[in-house]
């Protein structure tokens, strides 16, 4: 066990975060549910087969990897785990929660797909309904306080800092908010406040912005004020906390109170914001540190062997996963786990995931290849100039080459930028040896 300030403090609130136990009740001060049901649809082929949340990042961890980590890190240690699209990788990674020492008699993390209901049976329609539909988990721990997250966020936050924030201001809602550029506030959730933090109106994307405190989908609510608006829009058509339960709870008198955050947060939403996060991990002096001692980052780890640098291997500025053997050029990169590549191949600023093999003499240039893809030989992967995608304009309309998980793409041939490829293509499937710019290969099994 690690004697460091920081355990010895998480040790302290999580023992004391059980207030009393009577008989059969547990009471705990706060508890986190914590949303990962989303399929990640602008992700394209990298969430065909995986929910967006379990996704690689940085060449070692899973998405869900961040909130987790922040969770044990601010002492929080009852974790309700909202599950729904392909929920199996997820519930894998997550197992019994001992990476994250949320392997607990008390509390500790619990996988909550939906379930068939005496009545009838229902999937979670919205982010509210998911946390509607788990009340009964909730009132288990009969909690001061309920910690609503999102799954596929990219950020360090210590949630205690933020509970106590929401204490001071009697609030009974909180809505963690970050400043963003005014002439990107209008992709968000933004909250208009007083002069101390109090929530005077929000607007839901607005055309014409009038703050620049941008929602980031992190919610403390007083048990009271959360049951009550649950319970009061139980039967609102795909219930939601931006659209219906914020507005709810100020109409009715609520206090809501908006916590400003200033440090790094990454929605990796799109494939652009994904690739980007990634590649911020490699700057010389990274904005991101996934390094520092006092807030580890925390994930399930597999038992593989060291990595292999060849003596004609060379690699600048990338992050290279254990159990990795590099016989090529790796520049500017991140490469996970139990990759492979070969010979006199290059990979020029791009993110190569888990058990993925690039052949000999193949270039990659600015891709994202997902997990167990084979890459055959002298292949070229990135070539020629931007165009519109075919497949779907909305996710694809990057410069990049995606590649869906278990994919295999042949020997000799060439694809162009902002392309799909998901399953196993042959020669044929590529005109005169070429996928061109904006197009697309999705195979039997792949993304339809």
């Amino acid at each position: 066990m690690d004697t460091s300030d920081n355990s010895r403090k998480r040790l302290f609130i999580t023992t004391g975060g059980r207030l009393d136990r009577g008989e059969d009740m547990i009471k705990k001060e706060m508890i986190a549910m914590l949303l990962a049901g989303g399929q990640g649809s602008r992700l394209g082929v990298l969430t065909s087969k995986v929910a967006k949340p379990a996704v690689a990042f940085g060449g070692k961890y899973r998405i869900i990897d961040f909130p987790l980590s922040n969770c044990i890190n601010s002492g929080v240690d009852t974790v309700g785990v909202l599950t729904q699209y392909q929920p199996l990788r997820l519930n894998t990674h997550i197992g019994i929660g001992i990476p994250w020492d949320l392997d607990k008699n008390e509390g500790g993390v619990t996988v909550l797909p939906p379930y068939e209901k005496s009545t009838n049976s229902e999937w979670y329609t919205g982010t509210a309904n998911a946390i509607y539909q788990n009340m009964a988990y909730m009132e288990t721990y009969n909690p001061e306080y309920v910690l609503i997250l999102s799954g596929d966020h990219i950020y360090k936050m210590d949630y205690e800092v933020m509970l106590d924030y929401h204490k001071a201001n009697h609030a009974d809602v909180t809505i963690a908010c970050m400043p963003v550029p005014i002439e990107e506030a209008s992709r968000f959730g933004v909250m208009i406040t007083d002069g101390n933090g109090r929530i005077t109106e929000f607007e839901e994307k607005p055309e014409h912005p009038r703050s620049n405190l941008a929602s980031m989908g992190i919610y403390i609510f007083s048990w009271k004020a959360l049951k009550e608006s649950l319970t009061a829009l139980k039967d609102q058509p795909s219930c939601d906390f931006g659209k219906h339960i914020l507005p709810y709870c100020r109409d009715n008198g609520k206090r809501l109170f908006a916590y400003e955050f200033n440090g790094y947060w990454k929605d990796v939403g799109t494939l652009g914001s994904y690739w980007e996060a990634n590649m911020e991990l490699i700057d010389i002096i990274p904005e991101f540190n996934l390094y520092e001692e006092y807030w580890r980052i925390y994930t399930k780890s597999d038992i593989i062997p060291p990595q292999y640098i060849s003596s004609d291997a060379r690699i600048e500025r990338s992050i290279i996963g254990e159990g990795s053997e590099i016989y090529g050029e790796v520049t500017n990169s991140v490469v996970g786990a139990g990759v492979t590549i070969g010979e006199g191949a290059v990979v020029r600023d791009s993110i190569i995931m888990k058990g993925s093999v690039i052949g000999a003499g193949t270039v990659v240039d600015k891709a994202i290849v997902a997990e167990d893809v084979v890459i055959g030989q002298n292949a070229q992967i990135g070539v020629g100039d931007y165009a519109p995608s075919k497949y779907d304009p909305k996710v694809y309309q990057f410069d990049l080459v995606t590649i869906g998980e278990h994919s295999i793409i042949p020997d000799g041939v060439k694809v162009g930028r902002n392309t799909a490829i998901s399953g196993e293509t042959e020669s044929s499937d590529y005109h005169g040896g070429l996928l061109e710019s904006g197009d697309y290969i999705i195979k039997a099994g792949g993304v339809q």
